[in-house]
């Protein structure tokens, strides 16, 4: 028991500081390029706008086949450009690199939330004679946001699950600290303790997310 606390002592603080930088970049590189292709997906769909199928299904077939793949293929794959752009892959940095495959997965997400808008509001902002940006910030964007906010929550609950599997392989943070302390060294406190805060940590999250995406509900 006294090994267990002073291995969280001396650990617990840098692990989850790492989790957290790695899974706010993350999350920030998934959601704004993620956001970009939705909307390239969204435009290039709706008759409304600029249809293009061919551009279309081509964007489609490539976010498609990058989520089918299984995630520890993808943190392999993305590890050579972690190393490319940082020269070590196995630091927080690293796996927030790696975690970037994000991108595809809220980019559906997104694109799922802007197909919810009434096509009604559209063609009534259209016939204003409202451009595509404004019809796309003022229009889009505040009606789909309920459903965004909650895609966002998804992905960044999603990451954290990710970022420790991230930190199985060197990267740092609550994973690292689990297989290093908890399974190497059979210490089943401190993975009872990194279960029990990560709960915590979702249980938060999801119920921020929610609250937010109640009230900007319309």
């Amino acid at each position: 028991m006294e090994e267990t606390l002073e291995i969280l002592q001396d650990n617990l603080g840098q692990a989850l500081i790492d989790t957290a930088y790695m899974v706010v970049v993350s999350a920030i590189i998934g959601v704004v390029l993620g956001t970009l292709v939705a909307l390239l997906l969204y435009l290039t769909e709706n008759r409304l706008f600029t249809p293009n199928h061919a551009l279309n299904v081509i964007v489609g077939f490539i976010v498609n086949a990058i989520r089918s793949l299984p995630f520890l293929i993808l943190m392999v794959v993305l590890i050579p450009v972690a190393q490319l752009i940082l020269g070590d892959p196995y630091t927080p940095t690293g796996g927030a690199i790696s975690l970037s495959i994000a991108v595809p997965f809220f980019a559906r997400i997104a694109e799922s939330a802007f197909s919810e808008v009434d096509p009604g509001l559209l063609e009534a902002a259209i016939s204003t004679g409202a451009t595509t940006r404004q019809i796309i910030v003022d229009a889009v964007f505040p009606q789909a946001l309920p459903s965004f906010i909650r895609g966002v929550v998804l992905t960044i609950i999603s990451l954290i699950g990710y970022s420790a599997m991230v930190g199985t392989i060197g990267a740092g943070g609550i994973g690292d600290m689990a297989i290093q302390y908890g399974y190497n060294r059979y210490e089943t406190g401190v993975l009872v303790v990194i279960v029990i805060i990560l709960i915590v940590i979702v249980q938060i999250i999801q119920w921020v997310g929610d609250w937010f995406a109640r009230k900007v509900t319309h």
